[in-house]
């Protein structure tokens, strides 16, 4: 499985997870030695080849899991268990080199600080003058920067080196990326077998029942031998035909937005916008149109997002920002309304695994009393 990545650490924490990785590389050495000594032993002794095994791999995997929380705590690196034990034993070894160089870069520290006091001292009983004092400054200061880079480098060097030896191989990132495709096309499937049943009950308990009312009502149209009724009974008629053709409209647009064939995504939610009944501003910063199944997920997004806060959140304004950067677009849908929404809930949900299919990420920040703030995140490259 592949890691995930953690905020960056802050730059304090780094010295002190070099130097608590100095004193876990001493105990590594440690342990590799008696481990060698061990082992050579137990090649003498047939029947307890085995358990000297056994005892290496516990330990083995025990000194890992204190590097991995190290690099954690303070190199804001996950790494996932379960590495074989080859690597684990690998990885320990290789552990040596980041644990002298950081050893070599405190010595070095260490050493400045003596001089740095001898320079002091000195100075204060004026055996250097000013200049041969402003000298040393600039050459400490240097030689600091120097030794502080030689830390960092250390960490950088600790970190790739988990990285490569405990973190997960190619095979393992494949099978992760398989398993992957298969969830995010099972869940595709699932939202749109959802998205059917929500048309066709839409359509059997909107549409058709407003069929049904308009040919009764042309039907008394018909038999009515008052001109008057029968003019009113057609007008009544004639607006649940706009109304049966608008919400045919609305259907049609949930299965296809085919607005996009002729205008760009700000465009055709400006269009809904000016249909909603609470008042949305858009904002869309795009310098390229986006591929079309990018735009389509996020009109999706955003007339779902749309239709929560008009219906549950009771807000007054909806809010709709569209940037993009870094070979990414987002989309972030603001309302102030109640919150309480629920990401699990079957519309969010199925927005979800659309946008876990093109490889982004849906969140749904909505903390009871609002607001409620929907963001979207997909590649557009």
């Amino acid at each position: 499985m592949a890691a995930p990545r953690l905020a960056p650490p802050r730059p304090a924490r780094i010295p002190v997870g070099v130097a608590l990785g100095i004193l876990t590389a001493v105990v590594e050495a440690v342990f590799l030695v008696l481990s060698a000594v061990a082992v050579a032993g137990a090649a003498l002794v047939p029947p307890a080849r085995r358990r000297v095994r056994t005892a290496v791999q516990r330990y083995a995997t025990t000194l890992t899991g204190w590097e991995r929380d190290r690099l954690a705590r303070f190199h804001r690196v996950a790494l996932p268990p379960g590495a074989a034990a080859r690597r684990q034993l690998g990885y320990l070894a290789a552990r040596l080199l980041p644990g002298a160089l950081g050893l070599l870069a405190y010595g070095v520290l260490a050493f400045g600080v003596v001089l740095a006091s001898i320079v002091v001292r000195a100075t204060l009983r004026g055996d250097l003058g000013v200049t041969d004092a402003l000298l040393q400054v600039v050459v400490g200061a240097a030689l600091l920067l120097v030794n502080v880079q030689a830390v960092v480098s250390v960490a950088a060097l600790d970190v790739r080196l988990a990285r490569r030896l405990l973190g997960p191989n190619a095979r393992a990132l494949l099978e992760e990326r398989v398993r992957e495709l298969a969830a995010s096309r099972a869940g595709v499937i699932a939202a749109v077998d959802a998205e059917r049943q929500r048309i066709e009950r839409d359509l059997h308990d909107g549409l058709q029942q407003r069929l049904v009312a308009l040919g009764m009502l042309l039907g008394r149209a018909r038999r009515s031998k008052d001109a008057e009724r029968t003019a009113a009974l057609l007008a009544q008629a004639h607006a649940d035909a706009q109304q049966a053709v608008a919400e045919l409209r609305e259907v049609a647009w949930r299965v296809y937005p085919s607005a996009l064939d002729n205008a760009d995504l700000g465009q055709v939610l400006e269009m809904v916008a000016q249909r909603s009944a609470v008042p949305v501003r858009v904002r869309c910063d795009l310098p390229v149109r986006p591929q079309r199944q990018v735009e389509t997920v996020l009109y999706f997004v955003a007339c779902e997002a749309l239709t929560n806060a008009a219906k549950h959140a009771a807000a007054t304004l909806i809010t709709i920002e569209i940037d993009s950067g870094e070979g990414r677009v987002r989309m972030t849908v603001h309302d102030d309304g109640v919150g309480g929404a629920d990401p699990a809930g079957r519309g969010l949900s199925g927005l979800a695994r659309r946008v876990a299919a093109l490889d982004g990420r849906l969140r749904v920040d909505s903390p009871p009393g609002g607001p409620t703030i929907v963001s979207v995140e997909l590649p557009c490259g």
